[in-house]
């Protein structure tokens, strides 16, 4: 008799699908990769255009089947915060979200199962940073999940601590890591999309929007102290938040246009190139959830300096160069000025940072992941 897992695919056609949309696609490749002897795994897909099928079955290879339901995702996300729509009937669901079909079942009749995924808490921590509907959403789902799902996976034990303070899951969160995104390579064409991206011949790179919580303005203000070399600045995120410009805040705080390249929605070829050509990568954020971006940069043999939030901290275990947030206040800018200043003028520093991180980064991998999703469904 085989035993199916069905895994919700469907952030993967969505109109945007973010970095959610990448965490499905490899999770679920890694799911169909470790899947057991007697075990399938098919997906489960909103209704959609063919070619929104295609895609699927395309980025996610060796799928047993899909199961289309009836309404599009618009429709099927209202439909399952109020739990009044078919799903795919008994058995094991696995979801990469909270998008799931949530509702009373015997998990002792047939193997029922529904495990869902949260990657933050941002609807109760930070709601303005996603619009109304979102937090409406999040929120609706999270108390559908508290009272139906079987287990909750999160991608670290600071994130399931944070989500324990929102919810009182009891002990149904699970920690399954994350790692590195598919085609995160450098491959021969390296020099040409070096030069086609218009990369400065010595930079930094760092992730994140001009939102206060991200901590890019922090980064801009570092830069803008005296005695900070005059390096290049790699911007990954959007050009604007709100009616604010990334270049237009560097330059209010020091730091010349000139000196800022903006990057956004990079392959993951070419985010290979950017990461692995600069001379550190800065994570400057208040306030995450996951640490796959250090992975990434980690991977990459990258010198990371990242801010003191529980999840980077557990993430980096020491890889990288750990930079307290303290107060808000103008301490952290300060600190974050002499960390990046000792990396990218100390050799020896950055390639101890480039050794261990490489190190640290075989911690983590899709293999393992999907490996511990089996065990989870299996230990239900």
């Amino acid at each position: 008799m085989t035993t199916t897992l069905r895994v919700i695919l469907d952030q993967i056609v969505a109109p945007v699908p973010g970095p959610i949309g990448r965490y499905t696609r490899d999770l679920g490749r890694a799911i169909v990769a470790t899947s057991p002897r007697g075990c399938e795994v098919e997906a489960i897909v909103s209704s959609s255009l063919p070619e929104d099928y295609d895609r699927v079955q395309a980025e996610v290879p060796g799928l047993a089947g899909l199961y289309k339901t009836s309404l599009a995702r618009r429709e099927l996300a209202a439909a399952w915060q109020l739990g009044i729509t078919t799903s795919p009937g008994s058995g094991m669901i696995h979801a990469t979200s909270l998008f799931a079909p949530l509702r009373k079942h015997d998990r002792s009749a047939g193997g029922n199962q529904v495990v869902v995924t949260v990657h933050d808490v941002l609807a109760w921590t930070h709601p303005e940073a996603i619009s109304a509907a979102s937090v409406t959403w999040q929120k609706g789902m999270m108390k559908r999940a508290r009272k139906h799902a079987d287990a909750v996976v999160v991608p670290t034990h600071a994130l399931a601590k944070r989500l324990q303070q929102v919810a009182d899951l009891g002990d149904r969160v699970r920690v399954i890591g994350t790692a590195p995104r598919s085609g995160l390579e450098i491959g021969p064409d390296a020099e040409e999309r070096a030069v086609r991206l218009a990369l400065p011949r010595e930079y930094i790179v760092v992730p994140g929007t001009l939102e206060p919580r991200k901590g890019l303005v922090d980064v801009f203000t570092a830069l803008g102290r005296r005695g900070v070399p005059d390096v290049p600045v790699v911007v990954l995120g959007p050009e604007s938040w709100g009616d604010q410009h990334v270049a237009e805040v560097a330059e209010e705080l020091g730091v010349a246009a000139s000196r800022i390249r903006h990057l956004d929605d990079l392959d993951a070829a070419d985010l290979a190139v950017v990461l692995r050509g600069s001379m550190a990568y800065v994570a400057p954020s208040h306030d995450e959830g996951s640490g796959t971006g250090l992975i990434e940069a980690f991977s990459l043999g990258v010198p990371v300096i990242h801010s003191d939030t529980p999840a980077y901290l557990e993430v980096s275990a020491g890889a990288g160069l750990g930079v307290p947030v303290g107060m808000a206040d103008h301490g952290y800018a300060d600190r974050l000025a002499a960390a990046i200043t000792s990396v990218v003028s100390d050799r020896a520093l950055a390639e101890r940072l480039a050794i261990t991180g490489h190190d640290r980064s075989r911690a983590f991998s899709w293999r393992d992941a999907g490996e511990r999703v089996w065990q989870l469904h299996a230990d239900l």
